[in-house]
């Protein structure tokens, strides 16, 4: 008998009236606010423009979408294309299935995409938003949850998964849950990348660069554990090889940008050091001020003047009189 263990949530759908409310599409959509939020703030404190980070994920969040649900059907199309399924399922996102792979490469097209329009460098853009990411991961994974999907081995530890579905082959019983596993793992990605970009001033794409090596990192030995059906090369699932060789990737980016562009950029918004941002905005106001000032007591000290020259011409006419 366990004595502690994490519950499953009886069902992943509230109903408002006919509307229906599911808690992994929530997760997704709680994440990707969270993500903006973020970025926006680094994006400023960059020296970009408010709102900007905004504008470009209008282009990146459906790219996004659409890449992590192909992934997803393209790896595990037996689960759509084969006997006995519909392949209408595809289409049901909000019942789950979004693979980070795709996700992260059609999102930074859409980033691209979203980045040329406004002439802002895409490496800058992901350097802002990449903690925002790691975030958005580790809320989003609590869909799993709600899903019942997506765990690993069983276990009799505590803080064991307790699975109580016996839809599409699940067992019920008490597995590792290894979706907290990956959202304690993303909010650490989240922090390093943080810390890391403060204490060496990480640009050019690194900052990024350095949260898709850690997020490998982590997905590599957190994916060995699941025991959901997967393709497997060489006895390896596929996602395992997947998170190496971007791992691998990664790192080698880091290392050859650092070469060749140290630092980070001078700017990162065309014009928004110019005045046409809120930083702008308020440093115009702090100019303007003095100015003012310097303008009104001028006006002063030309009134004090033409007041003695006044008083100069009537000292004048008073002597002609007299005279």
């Amino acid at each position: 008998m366990e004595l502690a263990y994490i519950p499953s949530p009886s069902r992943g759908v509230i109903h408002l009236g006919p509307i229906p409310l599911r808690g992994y599409a929530f997760c997704i959509i709680i994440g990707v606010f969270v993500a903006v939020w973020l970025g926006n703030k680094r994006w400023v404190a960059r020296g970009g423009r408010v709102g900007t980070v905004a504008d470009i994920a209008v282009w990146a969040v459906p790219f996004g979408l659409l890449g992590g649900r192909l992934y997803h059907v393209i790896t595990d199309y037996e689960l759509y294309f084969s006997e006995g399924r519909d392949w209408v399922d595809a289409f049901k996102v909000w019942e789950g299935g979004l693979g980070i792979w795709g996700a992260i490469a059609l999102g930074a097209l859409g980033a691209w995409i979203g980045c040329r329009r406004r002439g802002i460098p895409l490496p800058a853009y992901a350097d802002a938003v990449a903690p925002g990411i790691a975030l958005a991961q580790a809320i989003g994974r609590w869909g799993n949850w709600f899903n019942q999907e997506l765990y690993g081995k069983p276990t009799d530890l505590p803080w064991a998964l307790h699975i109580t579905s016996s839809t599409d082959g699940r067992v019920p019983g008490y597995y590792h849950p290894t979706f907290l596993y990956e959202s304690l793992w993303c909010i650490g990605v989240a922090l390093l990348v943080i810390w890391a970009d403060r204490r060496f001033k990480l640009g050019h794409g690194r900052a990024f660069a350095l949260y898709v090596a850690a997020y490998c990192a982590g997905r590599g030995w957190i994916e060995y554990m699941r025991i959901d059906d997967a393709h497997h090369i060489l006895g390896v699932r596929l996602n395992v090889w997947t998170a190496i060789i971007v791992f691998l990737l990664a790192v080698t980016y880091i290392v050859v940008s650092a070469k060749k562009r140290p630092g980070r950029e001078a700017v990162v918004e065309p014009g928004a050091a110019d005045g046409e941002g809120e930083a702008g905005e308020k440093a115009d106001g702090e100019e303007k001020a003095p100015a003012d000032s310097e303008k009104t007591a001028a006006d002063g000290d030309k009134a004090d003047a033409d007041g003695a020259e006044a008083d100069a011409d009537a000292d004048a006419a008073e002597s002609a009189k007299k005279t």
